[in-house]
């Protein structure tokens, strides 16, 4: 199976240097389910987009520090090739911008958290289940886009995940972030974030880690199940 990483992920700070970018964390994540697997990454932020028409066994689009409402172009580029691959039944994961991203670009409505930042280890859930994820939003989903169905949340974020038909599975929060790596975050976020946001994610961060293998499983059975569906 081939699948497409479309990478929204603007930060190209020292920090961000430091560590994988989001293309190989979403490999490395489908990969330790499924080590055949290829995953191809494409900058969309930089405006490298895939060639027009090109067909992968799955897309996925990351997380970013910018807003879906950013003016910039390739925002716009992207909720186009969004509709696009809804249009043809082919499956599409996205996570956090990527979630907010496909319910913007389907008619759907993203707005400020109301309880501001969630940032850290948070308990979810999907599908009925209980799943410990990384989140770092400021905006959520407000409105589902027509035909999406919440799979669940929790009290900071009530449409944490949304499906649509069985091609379109969402998440608010970040499967592909490890520990380590949320760790350094909260740090690199010192004076970046109030005080108390940082403080609660360290207290957060000092529990369980999260559940990524368990999404992990889940993210690969829903490419395996909607290939299956598509056309």
């Amino acid at each position: 199976m081939h699948i497409a990483v479309l990478v929204a992920n603007t930060d190209e700070s020292e920090f961000a240097q430091a560590h994988p970018k989001d293309g190989a964390k979403f490999a490395a994540l489908l990969q330790a389910e499924r080590p055949e697997w290829r995953v191809s990454a494409f900058s969309v932020k930089d405006g490298a987009f895939p060639a027009e028409g090109a067909r992968f066994d799955g897309w996925i689009i990351t997380g970013s520090p910018a807003s879906v409402h950013d003016s910039a172009a390739w925002v716009g580029r992207l909720f186009g090739l969004i509709r696009e691959i809804v249009a043809r039944g082919a499956p599409l994961f996205g996570a956090c911008f990527g979630h907010q991203a496909i319910a913007v670009a389907l008619g759907g409505v993203v707005g400020d958290n109301p309880g501001g930042w969630v940032f850290g280890a948070v308990q979810t859930e999907i599908e009925g289940a209980q799943i410990r994820l990384y989140a770092a939003h400021r905006e959520q989903v407000l409105t589902m886009p027509e035909g999406a169905i919440a799979l669940g949340g929790n009290a900071d974020c009530a449409v944490g995940s949304f499906a649509i038909g069985s091609n379109v599975l969402t998440t608010q929060y970040h499967p592909e972030m490890t520990h380590g790596f949320m760790v350094a975050l909260t740090e690199e976020m010192q004076g970046k974030l109030p005080d108390q946001v940082l403080n609660a994610a360290r207290a957060s961060l000092c529990g369980a880690v999260a559940d990524q293998d368990k999404i992990a499983r889940r993210i690969v059975q829903f490419f395996e199940t909607a290939q299956v569906s598509s056309p």
